[in-house]
């Protein structure tokens, strides 16, 4: 359970700097005091459950992107992976297809 703090904090650092948020912004933005934004980033404290949707919003971004913890891929590698995987795959291209339609 240690590791996970401790990838959550670095989310959460990586995070609000991608913000330009200092520590005392962020947790002005929660309603918290900034000990705990640093317990947090540290691994030393995990954020209460009331206090996750209150982190996300102030970041930014939806609760379970807190727990992102490998980044995504670069988009042109997203991109030519998935060509290549379409190309290979009649079932994933309709798969696909069906995902886009139903969100575009």
């Amino acid at each position: 359970m240690d590791n996970v703090k401790v990838l959550l904090g670095k989310r959460i650092r990586e995070l609000r700097k991608a913000k330009k948020l200092t520590q005392e912004d962020l947790a002005e933005k929660v309603g918290i005091r900034t000990p705990n934004i640093s317990y947090f980033e540290t691994g030393k404290f995990s954020p209460a459950i009331e206090t996750l949707p209150k982190l996300a919003d102030a970041l930014g971004v939806e609760i379970y992107e807190l727990y992102m913890f490998n980044p995504l891929k670069p988009t042109d590698e997203i991109r030519n992976e998935l060509i290549s995987a379409i190309n290979e795959n009649e079932d994933l291209t309709r798969t696909l297809y069906k995902f886009y339609i139903s969100v575009k």
